[in-house]
């Protein structure tokens, strides 16, 4: 298991951006599992929105990603570079997540030629799915 210090030396995201709070699981290169403590307390839910609190969908999918980027990142030759957002297909909202929820990420690559490749991306609350999303990323 991965904390937010080993976190932090496989990807360059730091507070307040840093999403994802462990990694359970890392096959380097292929999948990455981690979770998401959503608190009340993200600066975002002033604003999103202040009545009924909600994690926005761009944050689920960069959490998603920086899950992502720690199995690709965390293989010996890519060690010290950046995984960059190539792009997000298909990407599915199902349902909310709301503070107090514990978030998992899952993504496996999928695809992968050269610097180039594609993560099957899942996120999901006691086991229900909230997102699921393609995200191409390329690794400079």
């Amino acid at each position: 298991m991965l904390g937010i210090k080993e976190i932090e030396k496989i990807i360059p995201h730091r507070h307040p951006f840093l999403l994802i709070d462990q990694i359970e699981e890392l096959e380097p290169g292929i999948r990455a599992v981690g979770h998401k403590a959503v608190s009340f307390d993200e600066y975002y839910f002033r604003g999103h929105f202040p009545e009924e609190p909600v994690m926005p969908g761009v944050f689920i999918i960069e959490a998603l990603a920086q899950t992502g980027a720690v199995a690709i990142l965390s293989l010996e030759e890519n060690k010290g570079k950046t995984a960059y957002f190539g792009g997000i297909q298909s990407a599915k909202f199902k349902r909310k997540v709301l503070p107090g929820e514990l978030l998992k990420l899952e993504v496996e690559i999928i695809r992968q030629k050269g610097p180039v490749g594609i993560g099957k991306a899942v996120a999901s609350v006691n086991g229900q799915i909230a997102v699921l999303a393609e995200l191409t990323f390329a690794v400079g």
